[in-house]
């Protein structure tokens, strides 16, 4: 089975859909740290750069009175489930190995724990630690990280050099 490339999941039409609310620097910038970490931590650098490109397809916007409201999104925030659902059902329409998608969407389930009413401390795999720390690295006060821009052609340019570095990993 040929592998799925970055360039193959971000151009498909949902993945589209959904990165722009989550917005697309946000996503390659977690990919190319994930991809890092990952070397670093000998963790597969596919699963950790397909899991970052996708950690935050659960995205949503909250508006009240006209207004996005951060603190009320963060208040009722499940991203990472609706993203881990989101992740899985995309790669496997287009053709991922079946556990290739599970362990990517359990990546995106659990990059935060946000939503949960414990911490994860020590409780990830490595993978999933990969994912959470790549996040982390981007991440800005009041979300503003979501608010970077890429231009899809800049962005598909950047997934093909790790796309490249991936398949020279595997050398």
């Amino acid at each position: 089975m040929a592998r799925v490339t970055l360039v193959e999941v971000f151009n498909h039409r949902i993945t589209q859909k959904y990165l722009q609310r989550s917005g697309i620097h946000h996503a390659v910038t977690v990919a190319e740290n994930a991809l890092k970490l990952a070397v670093e931590e000998n963790v597969s650098p596919d699963l950790a750069a397909k899991s970052a490109l996708l950690h935050d397809m659960g995205h949503y916007e909250w508006y009240r009175d006209g207004k996005w409201d951060y603190a009320e999104y963060r208040k009722h925030d499940i991203h990472a489930i609706k993203g881990a659902e989101r992740a899985h059902k995309l790669l496997i329409r287009l053709g991922e190995d079946r556990l290739v998608a599970k362990e990517v969407s359990l990546a995106v389930l659990l990059h935060t724990d946000s939503y949960l009413p414990f911490e994860l401390n020590e409780k990830r795999t490595d993978l999933q630690e990969v994912v959470a720390e790549a996040d982390a690295l981007d991440e800005q006060p009041g979300g503003k990280h979501h608010y970077k821009e890429m231009d899809p052609s800049e962005a598909v340019k950047l997934l093909h050099v790790l796309d490249t570095k991936i398949e020279d990993h595997k050398l």
